[in-house]
């Protein structure tokens, strides 16, 4: 009998093998421009051959200034989708769907990758200004942002929805948008990044107005039959934030204008945070969100054995789960957990002599 984990789902026209993702994680690999290269075809790819239901693609930018990093994926013009078409084509071909992240970094762009420290990078070094709902830095020894005009404000959601539409061209077959992670669109969120007097600001009603009209937007500039995902920090763990009770409201907003699953992590707006990791510290807001939104939801943080993500679905604490580092250890989790978990997964035609 299959597990839980590896029973498909469907969301809208697609189908999803299995219930095991890869989540998006940064590579910060890019040489020039945004544009993918082979380190994304092979990252992406293998996680293909290794059995995920769903790979997604890292935060990908939607405008220059809306990278992480200057190494970062974008998607604000067509020569980025050329540059992901041989990547969607490839994990199509493993059977699992081609998923990709729409970003924005917003006061936390242009920074340094990993390994290259810690800190903002210089407009004098390649970096570039910073924009925010509000001028607040992120924190000590980074700049001050600029803030968005309202104008400015449209020109974002706009280019969310033009990236939407470019991700379907270069053959993603499922949308994320990341609205987490202290991010832009979540630096709205938060009371502390948005202290805006006008109707982006203030109240739960102006905060959460641009989360909306980018949902609602990229739903109108994509296919009605492509999945569309939002990424959701439910809490930034500090007194007076955002929090879980506000992303249970937001979640029916976004339910209400077409969004069909909520990635529910948490943290990264607040340098103050106070986080208490341990292996599915985020899954009961999964399950909270899905009960009370009602609306599926991913699981995802610190999941890393087969039992516990099978385990996750079977409860009914989340429709799939995301899994990131253990992804990064093991290409072939999903192979893994398949004969762990004794599911039914075929390997790929050229690796099944090793098959167990």
């Amino acid at each position: 009998m299959a597990s839980a984990l590896f029973t498909p789902l469907a969301l809208r026209d697609v189908e999803i093998r299995n219930r095991l993702w890869v989540s998006p994680m940064c590579q910060y690999s890019c040489d020039t421009d945004g544009l993918a290269t082979d380190w994304h075809l092979v990252h992406l790819g293998s996680r293909a051959v290794g059995g995920a239901g769903l790979v997604m693609a890292e935060a990908t930018a939607v405008t220059p200034e809306g990278r992480i990093s200057p190494y970062d994926l974008g998607i604000w013009s067509d020569a980025h989708v050329e540059a992901l078409r041989p990547v969607t084509r490839f994990i199509s071909a493993q059977g699992a769907v081609p998923a990709i992240q729409l970003a924005h970094a917003g006061r936390k762009a242009s920074t340094k990758r990993p390994w290259d420290g810690l800190g903002p990078v210089a407009p004098a070094e390649g970096g570039w200004e910073t924009v925010g709902p509000s001028p607040i830095a992120y924190t000590e020894g980074y700049p001050v942002p600029r803030e968005l005009s309202r104008d400015e404000i449209g020109g974002v959601v706009d280019a969310f929805a033009q990236g939407a539409r470019r991700a379907v061209e270069a053959g993603f077959r499922a949308i994320e948008l990341h609205e987490a992670h202290g991010y832009l669109v979540a630096q709205f969120l938060s009371p502390f990044s948005n202290q805006r007097g006008d109707d982006y600001g203030g109240d739960f009603e102006g905060r959460t107005r641009l989360a909306v009209e980018v949902a609602s937007a990229v739903r109108g500039a994509i296919p009605s039959g492509i999945p569309l995902l939002v990424r959701l920090s439910a809490s930034e763990y500090v007194e007076g934030g955002w929090d879980l009770e506000q992303t249970i409201e937001l979640a029916r907003r976004l339910k209400a204008v077409g969004v069909d699953l909520i990635d529910a992590s948490s943290g990264g707006n607040l340098p103050h945070q106070r986080v208490h990791a341990h292996p599915g510290y985020q899954v009961p807001f999964a399950r909270a969100i899905r009960e009370r939104a009602g609306m599926a939801t991913g699981a995802v943080g610190l999941i890393t054995s087969a039992t516990h993500a099978d385990a996750i679905v079977a409860g009914g604490d989340a429709d799939a789960v995301f899994v990131g580092r253990e992804a990064l250890r093991d290409p072939y989790f999903g192979l893994h957990a398949a004969g762990q978990l004794r599911s039914d997964l075929d390997w790929p035609v050229q690796y099944q002599r090793a098959k167990p």
